[in-house]
C-alpha cells in the first residue's frame, strides 16, 4: 500500500502534543522492553552528534524547530507521526538543508541514512519545494577490503561479510561524497556525504568530553544481561491516535539531545538520554 504524507509542520521540542507523544512512547517502552545500559560506543554516538550539530551551527544558521510532525496516510487510515531531524537549516522561504548524523563502524549505515533522508525529503517538500540533504558520517572503524578478507578467514567469521565503503557507494549513484560543505553540488535530488574521523570529533569536543573506552563494551558483551524486574509504570489514559513509537527510523537507536522532552523523560526513568547506539 502506497504511503502518503499530509499536514507537515516543524515544531520545537517543547510542543505540547509532541511532549505527550514522547511520554506515551516512554510508558509503552518501559512496560514492554528490558533496557540495557548504554554502551560507551552508544554514548559516543550521541556526543558526536552534539559536536557536529554545534559545528554545523558555525557554518549555517540552524533552525530551533527541527521536530517534523506530519500525518502518514495508508489508504483511509491516518496516523500522527513525529521525527527528530538531526539538524535543519532554513535557507529561504522555499529552500531548506536537512542533515542526518551517523556514527558507525559499518558502511551499511550510509544506506540506512540515505533511505531516511529520502523519506524526510518527501515530507519536507510539502513545506519547501527545494530540499538539500547531507549525511554526516563519523567513521568509527569501517573495515577495508583487506580487513574484511582477514575477518572472513577467522573461525568465528560472520555468515555474511560486511560491506566496504566502496561497495555501498557503488549502489547509491546519486550519493555525492564531498570534502567540505562548500563542495556541495546543491543537488535537490541527490544526497551529499561528508565523512569525519574519531580524531575529528575529539578535536571538536575534546577527549575528556567523549566516551572512548570502547574496550569496556567488549568486556560487557561477554556478561549475561539480567533484565530488571517488571516496571509498575502504566497509564490509564486511552491510547492516542498516534504510532506507538516516534517515527524516526532509528527511534530505538537514537535519543535526542539532553534538553529535549524525550531525553528528559528517559532521564527520569533512570536511562541515559545521550545514548544513540551506533550501527
Amino acid at each position: 500500500m502506497a504511503v502518503r504524507y499530509a499536514r507537515p509542520r516543524l515544531i520545537s521540542s517543547d510542543d505540547k502534543h509532541y511532549r505527550q507523544y514522547v511520554e506515551q512512547y516512554l510508558l509503552q517502552r518501559q512496560n514492554n522492553r528490558a533496557m540495557r545500559p548504554p554502551r560507551q560506543r552508544d554514548l559516543f554516538g550521541g556526543q558526536a552528534e552534539t559536536a557536529l550539530r554545534d559545528w554545523l551551527g558555525t557554518q549555517l544558521p540552524l533552525a530551533e524547530t527541527r521536530i517534523l510532525g506530519y500525518e502518514e496516510l495508508r489508504g483511509r487510515r491516518g496516523m500522527q507521526r513525529y521525527r527528530e531531524l538531526d539538524a535543519l537549516s532554513v535557507l529561504d522561504r522555499r529552500t531548506v538543508h536537512v542533515f542526518e548524523i551517523k556514527a558507525s563502524r559499518t558502511a551499511s549505515a550510509i544506506r540506512r541514512a540515505y533511505a531516511q533522508l529520502q523519506e524526510t525529503r518527501a515530507i519536507l517538500r510539502l513545506l519547501y519545494p527545494t530540499v538539500y540533504a547531507t549525511i554526516l558520517l563519523v567513521d568509527t572503524g569501517i573495515l577495508s577490503a583487506d580487513a574484511i578478507i582477514a575477518l572472513m578467514d577467522q573461525e568465528d567469521a560472520p555468515r555474511v561479510p560486511p560491506e566496504t565503503l566502496a561497495e555501498v557507494l557503488a549502489t547509491l549513484p546519486s550519493l555525492h561524497p564531498i570534502a567540505n560543505l562548500a563542495d556541495s553540488p546543491q543537488d535537490a535530488q541527490g544526497i551529499d556525504l561528508l565523512q569525519f574521523s574519531v580524531e575529528d570529533i575529539i578535536a571538536l569536543a575534546g577527549a575528556e568530553n567523549l566516551a572512548l573506552d570502547w574496550e569496556a563494551d567488549e568486556l560487557a558483551a561477554d556478561e549475561p544481561f539480567v533484565a530488571p524486574p517488571p516496571s509498575l509504570v502504566y497509564t490509564t489514559e486511552p491510547d492516542p491516535p498516534t504510532s506507538p513509537e516516534p517515527d524516526h527510523p532509528e527511534a530505538d537507536d537514537a535519543f535526542p539531545e539532553p534538553d529535549s522532552p524525550f531525553a528528559a523523560a528517559l532521564r527520569r526513568a533512570g536511562l541515559s538520554p545521550n545514548a544513540p547506539a551506533q550501527e
